[in-house]
């Protein structure tokens, strides 16, 4: 695979196709949202003009999702960002956004990091695949803001759910044992 550290690059052709430069495809929306969750840099430019499309590309794909009822932004929140294009707020507002998401995926990362570190539990057997379950839960409930640049591959996916399944039903015949 290339480098990821490098952005991937789109271009779009004049027939409004997008075409993924590593892997000489045409990919979709939903290709390209794929790839951001995955923690993948994204840049898609017109191939004639030059110009950077990312921008337009990533509203649109958020607005797919918004549109069927993926609702992650509150209808104010929305609102206020229609305002800010016709304040002088606009100049604040990105600073704003850019600051707090930032915040978010820190202060994620730090509360798994305390969790393990100052948490007695951590020594409880089975606390790793609690702690697996609490991290796939705060992903899946911001859609995977939170998994910034750190993403894992589907393969590294599937394996934790198989070990989180292996250890879950473990703990459940220790329990069922303790019971007896």
């Amino acid at each position: 695979m290339a480098e990821t550290d490098k952005p991937l690059l789109i271009k779009r052709y004049a027939s409004r196709r997008l075409y993924n430069t590593e892997t000489s495809d045409y990919v979709t929306l939903e290709d390209i949202a794929t790839f951001i969750r995955a923690g993948r840099e994204v840049q898609i430019v017109d191939l004639k003009s030059g110009d950077d499309l990312t921008r337009q590309y990533l509203l649109q794909i958020i607005a797919e999702h918004e549109s069927r009822g993926e609702s992650v932004l509150p209808v104010d929140v929305l609102t206020d960002l229609v305002r800010s294009y016709t304040t002088q707020a606009s100049s604040v507002v990105p600073q704003f956004l850019a600051a707090s998401f930032e915040m978010l995926r820190d202060g994620q990362s730090k509360l798994m990091e305390n969790m393990a570190k100052a948490n007695p539990m951590a020594r409880m057997p089975g606390f790793e695949a609690m702690q697996a379950q609490q991290e796939a839960f705060f992903k899946a409930m911001t859609g995977g803001i939170m998994a910034g640049k750190h993403g894992k591959d589907d393969a590294e996916k599937g394996d934790d759910l198989d070990h989180i399944k292996k250890e879950l039903a473990a703990l459940q015949e220790k329990l069922s044992r303790m019971g007896r």
